[in-house]
């Protein structure tokens, strides 16, 4: 049984009703995949989100996240997304401001508190300013960590690591030691993949060394494997159960009765003993 209404209201007239409500602080609107974004003007951010708030058609009461995103090869290098939600229409929709490392986007907490939490997020994860936010600190990284972890050119190890060392008693940030470097993967081949040679496997070649690579592919490998399997004579059954071939009774044991059922000899002395009248002794 289906619901009986939508899971979201349909996009019909959303971007004609945001560009006229914006006007000219509207870059561009587009719709992909069954949702609608609206590319706003940096320092207009701030009377567009009221206007998509209070304008009747559009109501997007709620601001349920705000995320960032890098692109290193384009100028301004970064975008804020905003994520609105409609309750009364039951419609969600995307602002994307674009801002760079040393141009502040306007805050909007004045008019959503949650997005003093939701910018502190962005700043600490990608290092982009909010003019207008009163406590932008660090949210989600420690105190003193050195660079801004979403960015594409920071290292995936970092620059420092945290400990807590027991000759200072407190905790320390040393320089990063990795206790080995990392793997490289040969992916080439779903079949085959990286050519390494098993400890005891005598199917493939002797390596140079043990665990060096081996010079055979996987299909010399199976030839040799059947090779081997065809000059192997098949091996003994091993259930405890299996059947064993006989050439005769007398080693199989067929048609022997059982010993408690087999004819015994009549004694040589009869221990009963016969009375007079023909009966015998009770």
């Amino acid at each position: 049984m289906r619901a009986p209404a939508p899971a979201y209201t349909s996009n019909d007239g959303v971007i004609d009703a945001a560009r006229a409500a914006l006007g000219g602080s509207l870059i561009d609107a587009v719709e992909r995949v069954g949702e609608v974004a609206l590319y706003v003007e940096r320092d207009a951010v701030y009377d567009a989100m009221i206007v998509l708030r209070d304008t009747p058609g559009l109501a997007y009461q709620q601001l349920m996240e705000i995320a960032g995103v890098d692109y290193p090869e384009r100028e301004p290098r970064f975008e804020v997304v905003y994520c609105l939600l409609s309750l009364t229409r039951n419609h969600r929709i995307r602002v994307h401001v674009a801002a760079g490392e040393d141009t502040p986007v306007p805050s909007v907490t004045g008019i959503w508190p949650v997005a003093g939490w939701l910018e502190r997020e962005v700043y600490d994860m990608y290092g982009v300013l909010f003019s207008g936010n009163t406590d932008l600190r660090r949210i989600l990284t420690d105190y003193g960590f050195s660079g801004h972890p979403q960015r594409k050119d920071f290292p995936l190890t970092g620059y420092v690591e945290l400990r807590y060392s027991e000759e200072a008693k407190r905790v320390v940030y040393e320089p990063v030691q990795l206790a080995q470097d990392f793997r490289t993967f040969d992916f080439t081949s779903p079949w085959e993949g990286a050519q390494y040679a098993l400890p005891g496997d005598e199917k493939a070649a002797l390596p140079e060394a043990k665990g060096a690579p081996t010079p055979l592919s996987a299909a010399a490998i199976q030839k040799a494997d059947a090779a081997q399997s065809a000059t192997k004579a098949p091996a003994a059954p091993s259930e405890p159960y299996a059947k064993k071939d006989a050439t005769s009774t007398a080693q199989s044991g067929a048609g022997e009765p059982h010993p408690g059922n087999q004819k015994q000899d009549k004694p040589a002395e009869s221990d009963v003993i016969p009375t007079k009248g023909g009966g015998q002794n009770q």
